[in-house]
């Protein structure tokens, strides 16, 4: 059953190349697939103040987010940023 059960699993959990693991939790990952951000393009749309806001998300987090993002030469949104579309 457990084989049958890891097949269903794998097929309707496709995802995006498991977009930060190995530099973030589980929890942590799980809130940011539940916003949809798959990408580092995806997550400098965000604020820290935002992205802490998510269940799952800690100051560890954010601070290896920064980091990691940082490597990437990408960063989060300013705190003061407005977006005028």
């Amino acid at each position: 059953m457990a084989k049958c059960l890891s097949s269903i699993c794998d097929v309707n959990h496709n995802r995006k190349e498991d977009f930060l693991k190995g530099v973030i939790a589980l929890p942590a990952r799980r809130a940011l697939e539940k916003e949809k951000i798959d990408s580092l393009e995806k997550l400098s749309d965000y604020s820290e103040k935002e992205i802490i806001q998510f269940h799952g998300v800690g100051r560890y987090t954010i601070e290896k987010l920064k980091m990691y993002m940082k490597e990437h030469n990408v960063s989060f949104k300013p705190e003061n940023y407005i977006n005028k579309q």
